[in-house]
């Protein structure tokens, strides 16, 4: 028997536990439900203290940090309607190429008036 107890010393194969496996996966399952009733009991804290915000909300007249940007935004979209000082609206497209098209004919337009060796010089 001394040489038994000599190899599992050293490294060498060990009896395996038949129901280790099943233990395991009972230890993973236990977890997994601790896990689950933890999450469970502080939903329910947090519902709980929402409730008691809330109240005090309505006592107070206060309003939720959202509720107050979503109103501040639509206050500030209302008034900046009929503005002259409202932000710029996106350009459509397309607009931005006539305007180049109308620089270079009236570069053409300008060198067509000046001397012709000034003419040479801006068409190289």
């Amino acid at each position: 028997g001394a040489t038994k107890d000599m190899g599992k010393m050293l490294g060498g194969d060990e009896e395996k536990d038949p129901d280790a496996a099943k233990k395991e996966e009972e230890r993973q399952e236990a977890l997994r439900q601790e896990e689950e009733e933890r999450k469970a009991k502080y939903a329910k804290m947090e519902a709980e203290r929402e409730v008691m915000r809330q109240g005090i909300r309505d006592k107070y007249g206060i309003k939720k940090k959202e509720e107050r940007e979503a109103e501040a935004q639509a206050a500030l979209e209302a008034n900046a309607e009929g503005s002259l000082t409202r932000p710029k609206k996106a350009i459509p497209p397309g607009c931005g190429e006539e305007e180049e098209e109308e620089e270079e004919s009236i570069l053409d337009t300008v060198i067509k008036y000046l001397p012709g060796p000034l003419q040479d010089m801006f068409k190289k």
